[in-house]
């Protein structure tokens, strides 16, 4: 389409203007057709600028989310099929659809906003129109079983990290065992699901859904999360999006090729802002004080309670007890 190539054009050009007509003679079309595709990419909410006699481009402070604006910063021959849509109502729900119907391996599906977002225990994830990163990756890992998916959420929670340190220069930590801290707040959710067989117990896909709080969305965080959300960025940055989505992509990857390495869990260890603190174990009953003593290459959480029992927790949900030594 015109317009697709009208916007890679423009985003590898991004923040320079280019002329009607060299845009025309590049693409093999008239004038016109340059026009409407232009257009069309401002109904979809791109702020492309139009000057006479200096021609189109997209502003070098546009934070405008989009496939073309990530693939400019992933290596040439780059596979990964990446696909990116203004709403959806989950995009885990949509890439699990996909999954079951036999999609391959590979599917990088990104939203600006998702209407009916979920976290862990099918608790709502805001995912408004503006602030944030919400996307899911189709997997396939081979001769994985379900308990061994956790490694999955490991290497994408190192993955967030690394491309917040790369992409805003500052430092984020994994709370146990799916989200991502700066400062004392989330700034990111990680939800894996998965499909077993039921033959041999071995996966059949696995789903990762992802939301970065990249800058505050339009009027701010609700009260309920103004104590708890925190964002990447201050305010929005000039291609922050695209820039952090990319480099989520290439440093997960390089993760996921390399899952049975022992560098993953080591670098979850490292990259953890739980072990040596006080915290609560929270489960149906209630909370119980403990200490988190380590992390297994397992990806199970060692804790020991008040009283001295010591047990491995391998799912559930604890909390950092406020006062407690360190910065999360």
């Amino acid at each position: 389409m015109v317009k697709d190539s009208l916007l890679e054009l423009l985003e590898n050009a991004r923040g320079k203007f280019l002329s009607g007509e060299e845009i025309a003679a590049g693409l093999h079309v008239s004038r016109g057709a340059v026009w409407k595709a232009a257009e069309a990419l401002r109904q979809e909410g791109y702020p492309l600028e139009a000057v006479k006699n200096r021609g189109y481009r997209l502003p070098a402070d546009s934070d405008k989310l989009s496939v073309q604006g990530i693939r400019k910063y992933l290596p040439e021959g780059c596979a990964l099929r990446i696909e990116a849509v203004a709403s959806a109502p989950s995009t885990n729900d949509l890439v699990r659809a996909r999954a079951e119907a036999g999609e391959a391996e590979g599917l990088a599906l990104f939203a600006e906003e998702q209407t009916a977002g979920r976290g862990r225990l099918r608790r709502a994830f805001y995912s408004p129109r503006g602030g944030g990163l919400y996307f899911s990756l189709l997997l396939r890992p081979a001769r994985y079983t379900a308990a061994q998916a956790l490694r999955v959420t490991a290497a994408a929670a190192v993955a967030v990290c690394a491309a917040i340190e790369e992409v805003g220069g500052r430092g984020a930590g994994i709370k146990w065992v799916n989200d991502v801290y700066m400062n004392g707040k989330k700034v990111c959710g990680i939800l894996t699901e998965a499909s077993v067989s039921m033959e041999d117990g071995r996966l059949r896909f696995v789903v990762l859904g992802v939301g970065i709080n990249v800058s505050p969305p339009p009027g701010g965080f609700p009260d309920t999360l103004k104590g708890i959300a925190g964002t990447v960025f201050d305010a929005p940055q000039g291609d922050g999006k695209n820039r952090l989505a990319a480099a989520f992509l290439r440093r997960f990857f390089e993760l996921y090729g390399a899952l049975d390495a022992p560098a993953v869990m080591e670098e979850y260890r490292r990259r953890s802002c739980v072990v040596g603190r006080a915290i609560d174990v929270l489960g149906p009953q209630g909370a119980r004080r403990a200490t988190a003593l380590g992390i297994g290459d397992d990806g199970s959480l060692l804790v020991r309670y008040e009283g001295g029992e010591e047990a491995r927790l391998y799912a559930g949900e604890i909390g950092i007890r406020v006062g407690a030594e360190g910065e999360v």
